[in-house]
């Protein structure tokens, strides 16, 4: 079987695209090839896969898989590459664009240059705050500044849902922290039922901060949508930032605001190469 396929990423979080209005790849197969497509060494290379489907609710279906096959509710990147290969594809020419993910039909405003898309930004809704449906085995409503023990140091993080479970730690140096231990420690630690994304992030200013992002079923990460909204959530309820930021990640920089309960993300999308490959 010969797969068609695009490589696009979001600030560096890459995914391999899909079109399965042209395509034969099912959720199943997600499952079961993103593991070897998205290996680096061996195979495409990516965070993982997005399928872009038909949507009877929707201007166009997202799904996407982790690089271990597992599926997430969302991503934050991935959206607005969607997005714009919806656009430049000719499948939806609608601006605002409504896309249909596992956390509901969210909506997507491009602006255009040279008539392709050349950022994005997406209404991600609303964060949830309730300790047990983000999910968490913590009876609390917001969680804010809960400890935790690693390593024989205490680290006191923020828990915030974008349709997928968010772990947020705010850090003195970001930069030169080794996250691996710790974020493979949080994602699968039993207090996380589904698992969980941990970011780990710097203050720089209440408008700017800095963001490493410990992936759920990927690990890190050059960047994360969702993350960043949980981030500018996290900020804002624990007093630390305004609710409005500059999130610096390590593949590039998102606008984030936070009002009337509904997080914006702003950022740009990109193609890095089309290709096929035979499965």
């Amino acid at each position: 079987m010969t797969l068609n396929f695009t490589k696009m990423h979001g600030i560096g979080n890459d995914y391999i695209y899909i079109d399965c209005f042209k395509e034969s790849f099912t959720v199943e197969d997600a499952k079961k090839y993103s593991p070897i497509l998205s290996h680096r060494h061996y195979s495409i290379g990516a965070d993982g896969i997005v399928l872009i489907m038909p949507s009877k609710i929707a201007d166009v279906t997202m799904r996407m898989f982790n690089y271990d096959g597992s599926e997430s509710e969302m991503c934050g990147n991935g959206i607005r590459c969607v997005a714009k290969y919806a656009y430049d594809n000719n499948i939806s020419k609608n601006n605002p664009m409504k896309i249909e993910t596992l956390r509901g039909v969210l909506e997507a405003n491009l602006f255009i240059k040279n008539d392709e898309v050349d950022s994005v930004e997406i209404d991600m809704d609303s964060p949830i705050l309730e300790g047990l449906k983000i999910p968490t085995t913590i009876d609390k409503t917001p969680i804010i500044d809960e400890p935790i023990n690693f390593n024989g140091k205490t680290y006191y993080f923020t828990c915030v849902s974008m349709g997928n479970p968010h772990c947020v730690i705010f850090v003195d140096d970001v930069k030169n922290m080794r996250i691996d231990d710790i974020g493979s420690f949080i994602e699968n630690n039993p207090m996380f039922p589904n698992r969980t994304n941990v970011e780990f992030v710097q203050v720089i200013s209440r408008g700017e901060v800095i963001q490493r992002t410990w992936e759920r079923g990927s690990g890190e990460t050059l960047a994360c949508g969702t993350g960043a909204s949980a981030v500018c959530v996290a900020g804002f309820i624990s007093k630390r930032t305004d609710n409005i930021i500059l999130n610096h990640l390590l593949g590039g920089d998102l606008i984030l605001t936070y009002k009337d309960n509904t997080v914006f993300m702003k950022g740009e999308a990109r193609y890095a190469y089309r290709g096929y490959v035979e499965l």
